[in-house]
């Protein structure tokens, strides 16, 4: 195996050992709430501290991986997530979580935005694609083992055993990166985001992003409620273990196709896969709703070998999240790899990321919002088509975008 292989392979045990911490911490949340018997404010506030810090260093973040060297900062983050990981085992107090948390948001936004920049400085243009779907199939990967692990070891031994083994990866981690990353010599004087903000590809990507956002967080998050919410709030009510099952199959599906989806990106068009990926991604949620009238026409089985007694609804659902994971598989290593792309041209990769994760923001927020509107007013299934309509309005626009700014050569030259 080469140096540059090497390279990539201590980048992607470091996104390992990120996706592992964050779908621990996700699974363990309402553990915490019960042991420290916290309010539904506080509840809230656990989620808040994770996020308010990751909007908060964003772009300071984004603008120290440009201006300096991005191996030393990231060596540093990842030091720094053995402290937060050690941290999780001395809360005693809900306002403790809500700092560790914080801490944990940090952590979050800078290994998100270092790791892909540089993976895509490692890649060449004809590959990048293909090498970011390589390192989010190793996140989802991790998202998968750390829902089991640390269902298991808290399950077994309570809380601290699991941020042993998450405290024991980022070490392992730090040790990758330091003895195979070679240092970045890349500097960008300035402030890039202020470029950024007027560069004409980006403006087009985030045409499409922004609406995006309110997609996928109104969907992925309306998945959940479907399948675990009580039947007289029009949710099937599974259990949490089959709840579990199939929020994976998303992810499941997306760490299968996203090396391969990534590499036909780089080879056929990385704009074509974002517009393609986004509409077949709307599509998809608007059939949620309706999984429970498939079942029943074809007659599929109300019980499963082990997991028990359950709706007809089971197995659609399954699938058609197994879909969105296919979906989301074409349009994210396309899309990554060109906000990388603008910045490797020299504006500056890690503030071109900083933009997408910045973008991405206000939508994330307003959804669960609204979805809850939605569901309160007009009935859950309205959370699927108003997220599948935003899906597909967001392709329309950024084909609209597309065509008229950069011609309709660009679906398949970008």
């Amino acid at each position: 195996m080469d140096r540059d292989q090497l390279q990539f392979y201590s980048l992607y045990v470091s996104r390992f050992a990120g996706g592992f911490g964050f779908s621990a911490l996700a699974l363990l949340l309402p553990k915490y709430a019960n042991a420290l018997d916290a309010s539904g404010l506080m509840l809230g506030l656990f989620y808040t501290g994770f996020t308010a810090t990751q909007a908060l260093v964003v772009v300071p973040l984004a603008w120290a991986g440009d201006r300096y060297d991005k191996r030393a900062i990231f060596l540093g983050l990842l030091g720094f997530g053995v402290v937060v990981s050690v941290a999780f085992t001395l809360v005693e107090t809900s306002w403790q979580l809500v700092a560790v948390r914080g801490g944990q948001g940090i952590l979050a936004t800078g290994m998100g935005l270092l790791s892909l920049s540089l993976v895509g400085e490692l890649a060449s243009k004809g590959t990048r694609a293909n090498y970011i779907g390589k390192a989010n199939a190793w996140r989802f990967a991790a998202s998968l083992l750390g829902f089991a692990a640390a269902g298991v070891l808290f399950d077994r031994y309570g809380f601290e055993p699991v941020f042993y083994v998450l405290a024991a990866l980022f070490v392992v981690a730090f040790v990758a990166v330091w003895l195979l990353l070679d240092a970045d010599d890349t500097r960008i004087r300035g402030f890039p985001f202020s470029d950024l903000a007027f560069d004409r590809q980006i403006l087009t990507l985030t045409s499409f992003r922004a609406q995006y956002a309110v997609a996928v967080t109104l969907v992925r998050s309306w998945v959940s409620v479907f399948a675990g919410i009580a039947v007289a709030q029009g949710g099937l009510a599974y259990s949490g273990t089959v709840v579990a099952i199939v929020l994976s199959a998303e992810k499941f599906t997306n760490m299968l196709f996203q090396p391969y989806t990534g590499r036909l990106s780089d080879r056929y068009g990385r704009s074509l896969f974002v517009a393609c990926g986004g509409a077949a991604y709307g599509v998809v949620a608007l059939t949620v709703p309706f999984t429970p009238a498939v079942g029943n026409a074809l007659g599929l089985p109300s019980a499963v070998p082990v997991l028990g007694a359950l709706s007809p609804a089971f197995l659609p659902l399954l699938a058609v999240n197994g879909l969105l994971g296919v979906a989301d598989s074409f349009r994210e290593p396309a899309s990554m790899a060109l906000f990388a792309d603008v910045g490797i041209d020299g504006e500056g990769i890690a503030s071109s990321f900083g933009v997408r994760e910045l973008v991405w923001r206000p939508g994330s927020v307003i959804a669960p919002v609204l979805g809850g509107v939605l569901m309160s007013r007009f009935g859950m299934e309205w959370a699927f088509y108003v997220g599948g309509a935003f899906a597909l309005t967001g392709v329309a626009t950024f084909v609209a975008v597309l065509v008229r700014s950069h011609g309709a050569e660009a679906l398949t030259e970008w």
